[in-house]
């Protein structure tokens, strides 16, 4: 199957109104100009500088909306500022600072959503769920951020549907719309607990090309 096969395969299965980002991590620029010129327009993208890399080779594609889905270093935030629609990893106070001080310099916003290491796994980023009521608040009150819900990545192997709950709880006690959860492997039971944006990269590009060094 051809990627805009696999694509309107994965469209026809999810809700009109659900957000599908086509992950494209270690894809070529060529796979993503297929899978836009299909129709697709949200894309995610894990590492700082391929995603960079990637985004200036498909900047002629004007309405291409990228989502940066992987783990963030601070010194980092100042590549992404101005030049992505979403941060689904913030998942500390001093990444979100870093973030806001580099968008209020160029007078841009991007959404985000906070990180939430739903399992306790301690091989995983994201912040604590007993920590998320704080760092809510502390990204409210910060210039360019816009904070529209809570992502999070379950453990391999265990069943997400009780990390699917656990998130959609804490974002329902904060009062946001947004749930970034699910991924090729598990997103039929993240769209039946909720989710409202889905991550899926190899069920749309076929198997991922090793990243290059």
């Amino acid at each position: 199957m051809s990627i805009a096969e696999r694509l309107a395969a994965v469209r026809a299965a999810l809700p009109a109104a659900l957000t599908l980002v086509a992950v494209s991590k270690t894809q070529p620029p060529e796979a993503v100009r297929e899978a836009y010129a299909a129709g697709q327009r949200d894309f995610g993208e894990n590492y700082a500088q391929e995603w960079r890399a990637k985004a200036d080779a498909l900047a002629d594609l004007a309405d291409l909306r990228w989502h940066f889905i992987g783990g963030l270093q601070t010194n980092k935030a100042r590549l992404l500022a101005g030049r992505v629609a979403a941060v689904h990893t913030v998942d500390r106070i001093e990444l979100a600072r870093e973030l806001s001080r580099r968008l209020e310099a160029r007078q841009a916003r991007v959404q985000v959503f906070l990180e939430v290491n739903v399992g306790s796994e301690a091989s995983k980023e994201g912040c604590a769920p007993g920590e998320v009521p704080s760092l809510a608040a502390a990204v409210r009150g910060l210039p360019g951020l816009d904070l529209v819900g809570l992502m999070c990545i379950p453990p391999v192997g265990a069943d997400p549907r009780p990390h699917f709950r656990l998130l959609r709880s804490l974002r329902d006690g904060l009062g946001l719309a947004g749930l970034s959860m699910g991924m090729s492997g598990d997103w039929r039971e993240a769209v039946e607990e909720g989710s409202t944006c889905v991550r899926i990269g190899t069920a749309i590009f076929g198997p991922r090309p090793p990243r290059q060094p």
